[in-house]
Protein backbone atom coordinates (compact mmCIF):
# COMPACT_ATOMS: atom_id res chain seq x y z
CA UNK A 1 0.00 0.00 0.00
CA UNK A 2 2.63 2.15 0.83
CA UNK A 3 3.81 2.39 -3.05
CA UNK A 4 0.35 3.37 -4.30
CA UNK A 5 0.06 6.35 -1.59
CA UNK A 6 3.41 7.63 -2.75
CA UNK A 7 1.77 6.74 -6.39
CA UNK A 8 -1.24 8.69 -5.73
CA UNK A 9 0.12 11.78 -4.03
CA UNK A 10 3.21 12.10 -6.45
CA UNK A 11 1.90 10.85 -9.73
CA UNK A 12 -1.67 11.44 -9.69
CA UNK A 13 -1.97 14.25 -7.40
CA UNK A 14 1.17 16.10 -8.08
CA UNK A 15 0.99 16.81 -4.28
CA UNK A 16 4.31 17.56 -2.02
CA UNK A 17 4.71 15.58 0.95
CA UNK A 18 3.92 18.67 3.11
CA UNK A 19 0.44 19.55 0.85
CA UNK A 20 -0.78 15.79 0.98
CA UNK A 21 -0.09 15.79 4.56
CA UNK A 22 -1.87 19.06 5.20
CA UNK A 23 -4.79 17.86 3.36
CA UNK A 24 -5.00 14.97 5.67
CA UNK A 25 -4.08 16.86 8.93
CA UNK A 26 -0.51 15.01 9.43
CA UNK A 27 2.88 16.27 8.87
CA UNK A 28 5.02 15.34 5.74
CA UNK A 29 7.43 13.27 8.15
CA UNK A 30 4.21 11.09 8.69
CA UNK A 31 3.90 11.03 5.06
CA UNK A 32 7.41 10.00 4.28
CA UNK A 33 7.21 7.42 6.99
CA UNK A 34 4.04 5.70 5.59
CA UNK A 35 5.59 5.77 1.68
CA UNK A 36 8.49 4.80 2.71
CA UNK A 37 7.48 1.51 5.50
CA UNK A 38 8.55 2.74 8.52
CA UNK A 39 5.08 3.50 9.59
CA UNK A 40 2.22 0.93 8.79
CA UNK A 41 -1.08 2.81 7.65
CA UNK A 42 -3.68 2.66 10.23
CA UNK A 43 -7.60 2.01 9.44
CA UNK A 44 -7.62 5.64 10.42
CA UNK A 45 -5.27 6.95 7.60
CA UNK A 46 -6.57 4.70 5.37
CA UNK A 47 -10.29 5.89 5.09
CA UNK A 48 -8.93 9.21 5.40
CA UNK A 49 -6.69 9.29 2.11
CA UNK A 50 -10.08 7.55 0.14
CA UNK A 51 -12.22 10.11 1.50
CA UNK A 52 -10.49 13.45 1.32
CA UNK A 53 -9.04 12.17 -2.13
CA UNK A 54 -11.69 9.97 -3.36
CA UNK A 55 -9.93 7.24 -3.61
CA UNK A 56 -11.18 3.45 -4.77
CA UNK A 57 -10.61 1.87 -1.48
CA UNK A 58 -10.10 -1.89 -3.17
CA UNK A 59 -7.16 0.09 -5.37
CA UNK A 60 -5.49 1.74 -2.64
CA UNK A 61 -5.87 -1.53 0.02
CA UNK A 62 -5.48 -4.24 -2.93
CA UNK A 63 -4.21 -2.62 -6.13
CA UNK A 64 -7.87 -4.23 -7.77
CA UNK A 65 -9.24 -1.54 -10.17
CA UNK A 66 -8.77 2.60 -10.75
CA UNK A 67 -7.15 4.62 -8.79
CA UNK A 68 -10.45 6.90 -7.74
CA UNK A 69 -13.72 6.37 -7.66
CA UNK A 70 -16.07 7.75 -10.29
CA UNK A 71 -20.12 8.39 -10.07
CA UNK A 72 -22.13 6.19 -11.73
CA UNK A 73 -23.40 8.30 -14.32
CA UNK A 74 -23.01 10.13 -17.90
CA UNK A 75 -20.81 12.74 -16.83
CA UNK A 76 -18.56 9.75 -15.08
CA UNK A 77 -18.70 7.93 -18.39
CA UNK A 78 -18.07 10.70 -20.45
CA UNK A 79 -14.51 11.34 -18.39
CA UNK A 80 -13.79 7.69 -18.49
CA UNK A 81 -13.62 7.85 -22.26
CA UNK A 82 -11.27 10.88 -22.08
CA UNK A 83 -8.97 9.50 -19.60
CA UNK A 84 -9.10 5.89 -21.04
CA UNK A 85 -5.27 6.14 -22.40
CA UNK A 86 -2.47 7.72 -20.21
CA UNK A 87 -0.83 8.22 -23.59
CA UNK A 88 -3.00 10.19 -25.17
CA UNK A 89 -2.29 14.30 -25.27
CA UNK A 90 -5.95 15.14 -23.64
CA UNK A 91 -5.08 12.29 -20.91
CA UNK A 92 -1.62 14.14 -20.22
CA UNK A 93 -3.18 17.96 -20.72
CA UNK A 94 -5.99 17.33 -18.29
CA UNK A 95 -3.87 15.41 -15.74
CA UNK A 96 -1.72 18.61 -15.88
CA UNK A 97 -4.81 20.89 -15.38
CA UNK A 98 -6.05 19.22 -12.57
CA UNK A 99 -2.17 18.61 -10.61
CA UNK A 100 -1.75 21.73 -10.80
CA UNK A 101 -5.33 23.16 -9.64
CA UNK A 102 -4.99 20.36 -6.80
CA UNK A 103 -0.97 22.56 -6.17
CA UNK A 104 -2.97 26.38 -5.55
CA UNK A 105 -3.60 27.84 -2.46
CA UNK A 106 -7.44 28.08 -1.90
CA UNK A 107 -7.58 31.71 -2.08
CA UNK A 108 -6.22 31.01 -5.77
CA UNK A 109 -8.71 27.83 -6.32
CA UNK A 110 -11.10 30.29 -5.25
CA UNK A 111 -10.51 33.06 -8.16
CA UNK A 112 -10.33 29.88 -10.59
CA UNK A 113 -13.97 28.90 -9.99
CA UNK A 114 -15.27 32.46 -10.24
CA UNK A 115 -13.36 32.60 -13.56
CA UNK A 116 -14.51 29.34 -14.49
CA UNK A 117 -18.23 30.12 -13.34
CA UNK A 118 -17.94 33.71 -15.55
CA UNK A 119 -17.08 32.37 -18.47
CA UNK A 120 -20.09 29.71 -18.23
CA UNK A 121 -21.99 32.81 -17.67
CA UNK A 122 -20.75 34.20 -20.42
CA UNK A 123 -21.00 31.44 -22.90
CA UNK A 124 -24.53 30.92 -21.76
CA UNK A 125 -25.22 34.78 -22.58
CA UNK A 126 -23.61 35.10 -26.15
CA UNK A 127 -25.55 35.27 -29.03
CA UNK A 128 -23.99 34.34 -31.87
Amino acid sequence: MNERIRYLRKELLGLTLEKFGERLGVTKVTISRLENGINAVTDQMFKSICREFNVNEDWLRDGIGEPFDLPEDETAALVTDILIDPDDEVYRTILNVVKTYQQLNPDAKKVLRDFCSQLTENAKNRKD
